[in-house]
């Protein structure tokens, strides 16, 4: 096929991609799901390709290799059906009911097909849409089935696209509605070879010119799902890295206040885990991660000093005030925290720099804006100095 290459490509990218996510997450349902899903379809495109497929039945017996094929590929497609059930947000009772379903239908799909591949004689296994033997029930019954299980995963999966695509950001819809038209054009070439098995019952190797097309098809409807697939691909490739460069500034924006309050309190500062034998394949904190954890532990800085800022700010309202004002008075704050304090002093906390809304990334600018003020009167004191 035109585009089985870069599938086998793609979906070798997607394994090595998605597998990094497992590693750090190993416990995630939909993810564990994914990768499954994209390493059996990645086996299944390599099963296919001819040459490897007549291996298998030089290695072992005939028919082998397309037994295998087939019962790799649909599991693939099962497995693809599963992510997207487990994605859907909702009792866990609704997932369980779809792997019931799913895998019993995959299930008495696969002992059919190898009961009929055991059923057509030794010299036949090796049988193609092409052989003038279709008329013969177990070699019909091998497609048809095989042909209505790819009918009904493709028609699943392009709904399930569908359906995330009404409920997920722009680019990524986009990327899911071509995959479901390719889903669907993919669907039309399984209907399309059940059609072509039933006119060949009776006229083996006839409708020549109705295959050649079809196969037509089946490379455009890969070529459309493979399109959606890399543009869903890439818009979560930019997102991620737009996400990453947003926070690592904000990381950065956020340096003068956090030096200042960890320097105070460093026992706020949460230490990275040492590197043994067993953190050696734990990743380090993202970005993402390493953002949420400073301003964890600015807030936390600023809850400790905040009972000095209401001494030093008594009459300021310290939740709402101005980030210039704020910098002043932590610097006044801190130099007013004895170097040791009394396990036994009892301090009250007060509101301090609370955003408009309650997010991550409100309370991050709200701290920004006061770091930079910090910083600003730093150097501001530091030129008045000289």
């Amino acid at each position: 096929m035109t585009f089985q290459i870069p599938l086998i490509i793609l979906l070798g990218i997607g394994v090595l991609w998605k597998g990094v996510d497992l590693a750090r997450a190993p416990r995630d349902r939909v993810l564990r799901l994914l990768v499954l899903c994209l390493l059996l379809l990645l086996g299944g495109e390599i099963l296919s390709i001819p040459g490897i497929n007549s291996a298998i039945d030089r290695a072992t017996i005939t028919g082998a290799g397309k037994v295998a094929f087939n019962a790799i590929y649909m599991s693939g497609l099962c497995s693809l059906n599963l992510f997207f059930a487990s994605s859907a947000r909702g009792v866990d009772g609704a997932y369980r009911r779809h792997l019931r379903s799913n895998t019993g239908l995959l299930c008495g799909v696969l002992i059919t097909m190898v009961a009929t591949m055991a059923a057509t004689p030794a010299a036949r296994r090796g049988h193609s849409l092409a052989t003038p033997y279709m008329a013969e029930p177990p070699i019909a019954l091998f497609y048809l089935v095989g042909n209505v299980y790819f009918l009904y995963a493709y028609l699943a999966a392009g709904r399930w696209a569908l359906r995330y695509a009404r409920k997920a950001a722009q680019h990524l819809g986009v990327g899911l509605r071509i995959t479901a038209v390719g889903l669907l054009g993919m669907a039309v070439t399984s209907v399309n070879r059940i059609i072509l098995v039933a006119l060949r019952f009776d006229e083996p190797g006839s409708h020549e010119v109705f295959n050649a097309v079809n196969w037509s098809l089946s490379d455009w409807a890969m070529g459309v799902t493979l399109v959606g697939i890399c543009y869903s691909a890439f818009a979560q490739v930019v997102t991620r890295v737009r996400s990453t460069a947003r926070h690592r500034r904000m990381c950065h924006e956020l340096t003068p206040l956090w030096t200042t309050l960890t320097t105070a309190y460093p026992e706020l500062v949460l230490k990275e885990p040492q590197a043994g034998a067993r953190h050696r394949l734990r990743p380090h904190r993202t970005h993402e991660q390493r953002f949420c954890r400073r301003v964890i532990e600015c807030r936390d800085g600023l809850v400790c000093l905040s009972p000095y800022l209401a001494h030093v700010a008594s009459e300021t309202d310290l939740a709402h005030a101005p980030a210039e004002e704020l910098a002043r008075h932590i610097t006044e704050a801190l130099a007013l925290k004895p170097a040791m304090e009394s396990a036994q002093t009892e301090l009250s906390a007060v509101r301090v720099a609370v955003p408009p809304n309650g997010d991550l990334e409100a309370d991050a600018r709200e701290l920004i804006a006061v770091s930079q003020a910090l910083q600003k009167g730093s150097h501001e004191q530091g030129t008045d100095l000289r």
